[in-house]
């Protein structure tokens, strides 16, 4: 049933159904009717939500993306600290080894392509670590800053958009890497903690990336730096924001999936280390630790 499944995504109009279904999303036409059934279907929990009421959104798409009660995600203070990004379940994590990323049972996929063809960031981060994370339809869908981080460049990289769910990621070879998505590098290393403009020459080290992978029906991939009404459409193919002072704390909102898709954090080697107690399957929620800065990652340069 799996391998038919995948079949039929790779048989399926993927952009003619994405469109369709964002048409949908932002239609005010039976707006309630899908959001109660979805909200029936998943079992969302709309108690954590700034608005609790579907008759409070105008269109699927405001509730999909939906903000949470003040306080419903808490996130962790601690300065060496690493953020969840999201809510989800842990796909995999672990080391980046000769280049390549586990993706599920034994498949691996290349960093270099996920990355879009970046041979510097790739071999920058080659011996680090990464960890992926789904979200699924009931979860909340904003994608929040794992550490505190200056934006360097976004690389947004066109592609297919097969489904991210766990018979596609075990069957698809290089999934992600095919997958339309958005690469966001960010300097996390010395002045991250007070924010200065100091040291612009980070050694490659202090760089981080968080990749939002797109999907089948995911209408949009919005970032906070997008401009209004432009969001997720018609992005340049690599931007770099070198002129620009922004700075993003940890818990940070950085962006939203405009329906459903998978989140990978990568970081270099000698940067962090997870939660031990950490592994694949575990359900993890936006703001909980899942691992530690090393020492020397924390350090400032005189």
């Amino acid at each position: 049933m799996q391998r038919l499944f995948v079949l039929l995504q790779f048989l399926a109009p993927q952009r003619l159904l994405t469109r369709v279904a964002g048409a949908l999303a932002r239609s005010e036409i039976l707006a309630g009717v899908l959001i109660r059934l979805f909200i029936r279907r998943y079992g969302v929990d709309m108690s954590e939500a700034r608005e609790p009421e579907p008759a409070g959104y105008r269109n699927f798409n405001e509730f999909f993306t939906r903000e949470l009660k003040p306080g419903a995600r808490p996130s962790a203070n601690e300065e060496d600290a690493v953020l969840c990004p999201a809510d989800g379940a842990v796909s995999e994590l672990g080391p980046i080894s000769n280049g390549r990323l586990l993706q599920a049972k034994g498949r691996h996929f290349e960093l270099q392509e996920l990355l879009g063809g970046d041979a510097d960031m790739a071999k920058a981060l080659n011996g680090g670590r990464f960890i992926t994370i789904y979200l699924s339809p009931r979860d909340y869908h904003r994608v929040h800053m794992p550490l505190r981080g200056r934006l360097l460049q976004t690389r947004h990289i066109p592609g297919k958009l097969f489904s991210v769910n766990e018979a596609s990621t075990a069957l698809i070879p290089g999934l992600f890497s095919r997958n339309e998505r958005l690469v966001s590098v960010f300097d996390g290393g010395p002045g991250r903690k007070n924010g200065d403009s100091k040291n612009r020459d980070r050694e490659d080290r202090d760089r981080f990336a968080v990749v939002m992978v797109g999907a089948m029906i995911v209408a949009g991939i919005a970032a906070v730096w997008d401009e209004p009404g432009r969001e997720g459409r018609l992005r340049a193919p690599e931007r770099k924001f070198e002129d620009r002072e922004l700075i993003l704390a940890a818990g940070a909102e950085m962006g939203r999936f405009e329906l459903g898709s998978t989140v990978i954090l990568l970081f270099p080697p000698g940067a962090m280390e997870f939660d031990p107690g950490l592994e694949p399957g575990d359900i993890v929620r936006m703001g909980r630790i899942i691992g530690r800065l090393a020492d020397i990652y924390q350090e400032e340069i005189p």
